[in-house]
């Protein structure tokens, strides 16, 4: 005899359960074409079950074939078996049913997994078959009810597991339930459309087994709710709890449904939501408890239609908006550093929401619709940060900070976030250096104001403003500019872009008034080739002045090794930098340079090339000694993107002024920093206002900025919170696997690799219009990576790179860098 479709699939389930891999990251792609809702309870004993009771019994009573099945499933049960709401619905929706359907009815119960304490578990699976004496159409119709996990103990699941010795970790949960809803769409047999229920357990925010909240533990499926509120004295405030607690992770509530207990909680409810949800209301529940509930539920029949109908509405416009947003985006949207004719519609990433390090992306396959987690391998352009429980402590304390301040001005003010977050940059990346800070808007309007503040000093510092008033002695003949390193980035403004040297960011097409007020540099550079860190020599050095072991090193320590900074290389650079700002000196009276304005490691928009730290050791010494401010651009390496807090760490030396923005909030809202010594603040003081900083815009230090970088910046340095982080030297551990880097620097077709933090970049052999920015060499690997391997890449030309967050699990960048190095191991690029 032909085993039951669901015989078939707890089989599939239980034999491959313990040959799944649990990773930390969530990698199921997940079906939508079923219309799939979580029922979530206000608190425990609100009637979810009896929802999910009758909300499948109308949908299985609906005439014809649609819907055919319904799955319900309970991740979690406790006091199991007496309690077993699976067993309740196996039990009574057939009877529900009577006298009014038409169609033969399977019903399936399941259990997959039973703690030992159940002394005698139930027999697994139970099937029944119902017929019925209705006219109409026989189509047989299936109810699957599963229990995922169950225990004994009728506690709350945190208790249950600790006491009955089952503990179950939370990846566990999440994939045995994604496994569920994935191969539950063999149910059916493709006759009629399926519905799925996920029953929670207790209230939104009670425990799972593991500790973790349940809106926290289902959060990555992002399912509609249906919300069953508590009709009883105090429910208004119980249910108005949880919908706000489901709102600010993220959740969509499709219907709010309780009970009537004569005291209209639904009236305001439906009131103080504004029409924003459905507010339906249930007849009073029997308290007998023999009665059996189908005279009830035939006087609830009416409502549960409504919620089925207002269900399947939010289903099909959620599905309608997701089919149009490719278009419309075509239509509607300017994106940045995009070029639209090179982009297929069908290659426009929806994406539905994030969590953690990945987003959820809408994908149609094969006709099939899904929402297919993605590894946010940029992480957004390099603003990201936050694991999925960070990601909920920002939202919480940036919802706080609107409320409490919506936005109030800052000049001569002071508010709690704004004074706290400076008090931590400056115990921070400020440490032992900087004693006043700066906020704006944006990295790029950071460095704008870095610059002013350097060209001030510079000015007072070498008579170009004399007098208390700073008064310019001879205004027509100055012009200050910058030092500055080739392949350099700061930005998209005006001012910004005149401080790096000319690319293809600079050029007459992007920025017509751009003249490059600045002497750039071409620096030497450091990566992996064929497992060794090797040291890339510009053009200017003689090769043969440096010896094979100032070339080549056995890792990264020895590159940033300050006993360097006594080797020949060290002599190399200090000849050429100073001789290079002698001969621009005496090149024009007219012309100084007034700052040194650099990316202290790493330059990020130029390549993600790796600068010889000793080069830029040198570079802030031979500054110092002329008097010329150091500007550092932390905008894209601060925060631990590089392993550590400020890459000033790495380098050894410190700067006068540096910017900050993109990680320091965790990078959920935008907000940036210019963090100074007292001595550059000095520059600017007088009795006038005109000495005065004139530069802000009207979000200065808002508060909901500043409350996300407190809390940010203290969630990455917090060993408890940051399990990466080496708190006896306040580093990062390493993040990228050694030999997956040392493989993929040994590819023929690798010229280069840079791992250092949260990065990790390979660089391409190409060469003319295959290699740089522009280059369309790598376009099919992204493709490959994007579709196939659920990793969002956005390249640098011919330069992949990976870039995970500073609390980013070692074995989630394990799993990408592996299918990195596949791709490019049988990359073979077509012209």
């Amino acid at each position: 005899m032909k085993p039951k479709p669901a015989t078939m699939l707890r089989r599939l389930l239980l034999c491959h359960a313990p040959r799944r891999h649990y990773s930390s990251s969530f990698s199921f792609a997940l079906p939508l074409y079923s219309p799939t809702f979580a029922v979530f309870g206000a608190n425990t004993g609100v009637g979810k079950t009896l929802v999910s009771a009758g909300l499948a019994a109308s949908l299985l009573r609906s005439a014809g074939a649609s819907p055919s099945t319904v799955l319900y499933l309970k991740p979690l049960q406790t006091g199991f078996p007496a309690d077993s709401d699976a067993g309740f619905l196996f039990r009574r929706v057939p009877s529900f049913l009577r006298p009014s359907h038409a169609a033969p009815l399977i019903a399936t119960l399941d259990t997959l997994s039973v703690s030992p304490s159940v002394e005698t578990p139930p027999r697994s699976p139970e099937e029944a078959a119902f017929s019925y004496d209705g006219e109409g159409e026989v189509v047989r119709k299936q109810l699957v009810c599963r229990t995922l996990y169950a225990w004994r103990e009728a506690v709350s699941p945190h208790l249950a597991a600790e006491r009955e010795g089952m503990a179950v970790e939370d990846a566990h949960v999440r994939s045995r339930l994604a496994a569920c809803l994935v191969d539950g769409e063999n149910l059916g047999n493709g006759e009629g459309e399926m519905w799925k229920l996920v029953e929670t357990a207790g209230g939104v925010a009670s425990p799972g087994p593991s500790g973790t909240l349940q809106c926290d533990l289902y959060r990555p499926f992002r399912l509609p709710t249906i919300l069953v509120g508590d009709g009883r004295l105090g429910g208004i405030s119980s249910t108005l709890s949880a919908y706000e607690t489901l709102l600010l992770r993220g959740y969509d509530v499709s219907a709010v449904i309780l009970e009537d207990r004569c005291l209209s909680n639904d009236k305001f409810l439906l009131s103080y939501l504004r029409n924003r949800v459905p507010v339906l209301v249930l007849p009073p529940i029997p308290e007998d408890p023999s009665d059996d509930l189908t005279d009830w539920f035939s006087e609830s029949s009416s409502v549960f239609g409504l919620l089925k109908d207002a269900l399947q509405s939010f289903h099909f416009t959620r599905i309608q908006r997701l089919n149009s947003m490719q278009r419309k985006s075509k239509n509607l949207l300017w994106w940045p550093f995009t070029q639209h004719n090179l982009v297929p519609l069908d290659s426009v990433t929806v994406i539905d929401s994030r969590c953690g390090e990945s987003f959820s992306a809408y994908k149609v396959k094969d006709n099939k619709m899904m929402m297919t987690p993605q590894f946010d391998a940029c992480a957004s352009w390099w603003t990201q940060g936050p694991d999925s429980n960070l990601q909920i402590e920002l939202a919480r304390d940036m919802g706080y900070a609107a409320a409490r301040y919506g936005h109030v001005m800052f000049p001569e003010n002071a508010h709690e976030p704004a004074l706290r977050c400076a008090e931590l940059l400056l115990g921070g990346v400020g440490k032992d250096w900087a004693s006043r800070v700066y906020y704006s808007d944006n990295g790029s309007t950071a460095i704008e104001i870095a610059l002013k503040m350097a060209f001030r000093k510079f000015s007072l510092d070498h008579g170009i403003l004399v007098g208390s008033d700073k008064s310019i002695s001879n205004e027509r003949n100055i012009q200050l500019k910058v030092l500055a390193l080739a392949g350099s980035y700061h930005g998209d403004t005006l001012g910004a872009m005149e401080a790096q040297a000319p690319s293809a960011y600079t050029s007459f097409l992007q920025q017509p008034w751009y003249s490059g007020r600045g002497l750039f540099l071409t620096p030497p550079t450091v990566f992996i080739k064929n497992e060794t860190c090797t040291l890339s020599l510009p053009q200017w050095i003689q090769h043969g002045h440096l010896s094979p072991g100032d070339k080549c090193f056995l890792s990264l320590a020895e590159v940033f090794c300050k006993t360097r900074d006594s080797s020949s290389a060290a002599d190399l650079y200090s000849i050429y930098i100073s001789q290079q700002l002698s001969e621009y000196s005496l090149s024009s009276n007219r012309e100084h340079i007034a700052a040194l304005i650099m990316e202290p490691v790493i330059q990020g928009a130029g390549g993600m090339h790796m600068i010889d730290p000793l080069f830029q050791r040198v570079l802030v010494q031979e500054c110092r000694n002329r008097k010329i401010p150091v500007i550092f651009d932390e905008v894209f390496t601060g925060f631990w993107r590089l392993g550590v807090e400020s890459a000033s760490e790495l380098l050894g030396c410190l700067p006068d002024i540096a910017c900050y923005a993109k990680l320091m909030t965790g990078g959920i809202i935008p907000l940036a920093a210019t963090v100074t010594t007292e001595a550059v603040f000095e520059a600017f003081e007088s009795d006038s206002k005109l000495t005065a900083l004139l530069h802000g815009h009207s979000y200065t230090a808002h508060a909901m900025g500043c409350s996300a970088a407190v809390k940010a910046i203290q969630w990455f340095r917090d060993p408890s919170t940051n399990s990466n982080l080496y708190f006896d030297q306040m580093k990062l551990n390493e993040l990228w696997d050694d030999t997956l880097v040392n493989q993929l620097s040994s590819l023929p077709n690798v010229r280069r690799v840079v791992s250092l933090g949260t990065l990790c970049a390979i660089e391409l052999k190409a060469d003319g219009s295959d290699a740089g920015y522009a280059s369309l060499y790598a376009r099919s690997l992204i493709q490959q990576l994007r579709e196939e391997d659920a990793i969002y890449v956005r390249p640098l030309g011919n330069v992949i790179y990976l870039m995970c967050g500073p609390c980013t699990a070692r074995d989630i960048c394990t799993e990408q860098l592996s299918k990195v190095y596949r791709r490019i191991s049988s990359f073979n690029p077509v012209h």
